[in-house]
């Protein structure tokens, strides 16, 4: 997945330099340790299928700060690594932790039905969720986002990985994006960074 790290890496490249322009709304003691991209990418909003079968809207998730991360069950490094990151986060938190949702959009949705969304998120974290949709649906919550993925070519099995760029998007509970991450940042500074945008909004 190395391409997929090096995606990674471009989008907290791009929060990097976007800190000059942001920081709306935000007092100006505030220090972020995490890329600050407040008005540089748009707010939560989305039409997709959780891993109840349920059809859910970024409505559904207002009043939470949620951490938005693109991925596929099938990962064999970086979402593991990055999911694991984000429940200890979660777990870090403490009584926190309620406010903040974990949402896993698969851009693998012929492999990644429901079930399997399901018993992935839940062996993460009981504040994970995971969605999934049409491929049209995954497409323009990509696009959105400038989330790059593609598809390797199946071997002999039919198995085939999905490279995919790796950053967690964070938006406050009224939806508004405000900062990245991403695996190479450590959990002191999502904890740190959480802490404070909780607080905020609280």
């Amino acid at each position: 997945m190395s391409q997929s790290r090096s995606l990674s890496r471009r989008l907290v490249l791009l929060g990097a330099l976007a800190l000059p322009l942001a920081g709306c709304g935000h007092h100006n003691n505030q220090t972020w340790q995490l890329s600050n991209i407040t008005g540089v990418m748009p707010n939560l909003e989305f039409n997709l299928t959780n891993d109840l079968g349920q059809k859910v809207t970024a409505e559904n998730y207002k009043g939470k700060v949620v951490l938005l991360y693109f991925g596929y069950t099938h990962c064999p490094d970086v979402c593991p690594t990055t999911m694991q990151l984000m429940s200890n986060v979660v777990q870090q938190l403490g009584p926190q932790g309620k406010d903040v949702r974990i949402l896993f959009v698969s851009v693998d949705p012929k492999r990644d039905s429901n079930t399997i969304l399901k018993a992935y998120t839940a062996a993460f974290s009981p504040n994970a969720v995971g969605l999934t949709g049409t491929i049209k649906q995954i497409d323009d919550l990509t696009r959105r986002y400038r989330v790059a993925f593609s598809y390797g070519k199946p071997d002999a099995q039919g198995n085939y990985v999905v490279d995919h760029s790796a950053g967690v998007y964070i938006f406050g509970r009224s939806g508004r994006i405000h900062l990245l991450g991403s695996d190479t940042n450590p959990p002191a500074a999502f904890v740190h960074d959480l802490k404070q945008l909780i607080a905020d909004e609280g």
